[in-house]
C-alpha cells in the first residue's frame, strides 16, 4: 500500500474532554459571534479588523500580541471589532516548507498530528480566556472544524480551497460568518459561486457520516488580489474593483452582500509595509461612496509584534517564520485610524 497508516487520531470529543472551555469563556465567545455576525448582516455599523500573524507558529507570542490587541480592542469598542489571527494551518504553494501549529508543534521538527490538535485547541483556548477575544482561522482541513467549532468566530476559506466541493459544503454546515478568498486567478465569478454553494443547504459525508446541513447566510468574500498567467499580482481592492463586485453581488441571489479586504497577499505583492497605504485608501474610498460603506465590512492584516519575517530556527522572539507582517507599533497606529475613518 502506498499508505502508511501511523496512528487513529482522537475524536474531537476526546479532544474537547480534555481541554475544555470555561463558562465564562463559552459566553464570551457567544457574545462575540453576535457581534461579528450582527456587522456582517448589517445590524450593526461596527468594522471588523481580522488581524494577526500570517501563521500562529508559537504560543507564547501568540498570546502576547493578542493580549495587547485586547488593550487596544477596549479603546476602539465603539467603531471596531478585533479578530485575532489565530492560523494554525499553513497552504504551501508546492507542498514544501512549514504547515503551521497543526502539523507541526515545533516548526523545527518533524510533524506530529495529534499534537499539532492539541496544541491548535490550546492555542486557541488561551488566546480568548486570556484576552476576551475570540479568533479566526483558516479551515485549510475541513475534517478539522469539529476540534475548533466551539472557538471560532469567524473562519477563512483560502484561495486555493474555495474552488473545492468539500469545503464549500463544509461551511453550509458552520454557524459563524466564512470568507471565501478569491482563487489565485482572481476570478469573481468562482469566488461568489463558493459563497452561493456555501449559503445553500447540503447532503454529504462529513467525518464518516451521512449528514445534512442548513446553509450558512454569513458566508461572504474576501477579495486578496490576483497573480496573472506571467506571475505578476494584480490587486483587487481598488474603488473600481468594488464597484464591479457590488453589481456581481446584485445579479446574484445571495444573502448579505459583504466583503473583506485582504491587505497583504497579493493586494500588496506580499510588500507588507504596503499594507498601511491600502488600508487607508479602503477606508477613503468607503468614506466617499456609500455602496463601498455598505460591502465592505473589515479588512484583513498580517501583523505581529517584530515586522518582516525570519527564517526558521532564528528564533527572534514574535517575528512571522512564513510571509512578513507589520510590527506591533506600526499596527497598533494603523488600528486607531481606521477607528477614526469608520
Amino acid at each position: 500500500m502506498s499508505f502508511n497508516f501511523l496512528k487513529k487520531l482522537p475524536s474531537p470529543e476526546e479532544i474537547k474532554e480534555e481541554y475544555g472551555l470555561s463558562e465564562t469563556a463559552t459566553r464570551t465567545k457567544k457574545e462575540r459571534d453576535k457581534m461579528v455576525s450582527d456587522i456582517i448582516t448589517g445590524a450593526s455599523d461596527k468594522f471588523l479588523v481580522i488581524i494577526g500573524p500570517c501563521s500562529a507558529d508559537n504560543e507564547d507570542s501568540v498570546c502576547d500580541y493578542i493580549s495587547r490587541l485586547s488593550r487596544v480592542q477596549e479603546k476602539v469598542k465603539d467603531r471596531l471589532v478585533l479578530i485575532p489571527r489565530i492560523y494554525t494551518n499553513k497552504p504551501r504553494t508546492t507542498g514544501e516548507g512549514y504547515k503551521g501549529i497543526a502539523h507541526q508543534p515545533d516548526p523545527e521538527k518533524r510533524p506530529d498530528m495529534v499534537a499539532g490538535l492539541i496544541a491548535m485547541r490550546k492555542m486557541h483556548i488561551r488566546a480568548l480566556e486570556e484576552s476576551g477575544l475570540s479568533s479566526a482561522d483558516e479551515m485549510l482541513y475541513p475534517e478539522n472544524w469539529p476540534y475548533v467549532e466551539d472557538l471560532l468566530s469567524y473562519v477563512a476559506i483560502g484561495a486555493r480551497s474555495v474552488e473545492d466541493q468539500q469545503h464549500r459544503l463544509t461551511v453550509s454546515g458552520f454557524d459563524v460568518p466564512a470568507g471565501m478568498k478569491n482563487p489565485t486567478s482572481g476570478d469573481y465569478s468562482v469566488m461568489l459561486n463558493s459563497v452561493y454553494a456555501a449559503q445553500h443547504p447540503h447532503h454529504f459525508v462529513f467525518r464518516g457520516y451521512e449528514v445534512d446541513t442548513s446553509g450558512n447566510p454569513l458566508t461572504h468574500v474576501v477579495l486578496r488580489g490576483a497573480v496573472n498567467k506571467r506571475g505578476v499580482c494584480i490587486p483587487n481592492y481598488h474603488y473600481e474593483d468594488l464597484e464591479r463586485l457590488i453589481q456581481m453581488y446584485e445579479d446574484m441571489d445571495l444573502k448579505n452582500h459583504a466583503a473583506i479586504i485582504d491587505s497583504n497577499h497579493s493586494n500588496s505583492n506580499k510588500q507588507y509595509e504596503q499594507q498601511i497605504r491600502i488600508v487607508k485608501e479602503i477606508m477613503h474610498n468607503r468614506k466617499i461612496s456609500p455602496e463601498i460603506h455598505k460591502l465592505v465590512k473589515g479588512l484583513m492584516i498580517e501583523s505581529y509584534i517584530e515586522p518582516g519575517c525570519q527564517k526558521v530556527g532564528e528564533h527572534v522572539y514574535g517575528k512571522s517564520i512564513t510571509d512578513p507582517c507589520l510590527g506591533w507599533k506600526e499596527s497598533e497606529e494603523l488600528i486607531y485610524h481606521i477607528a477614526e475613518m469608520n
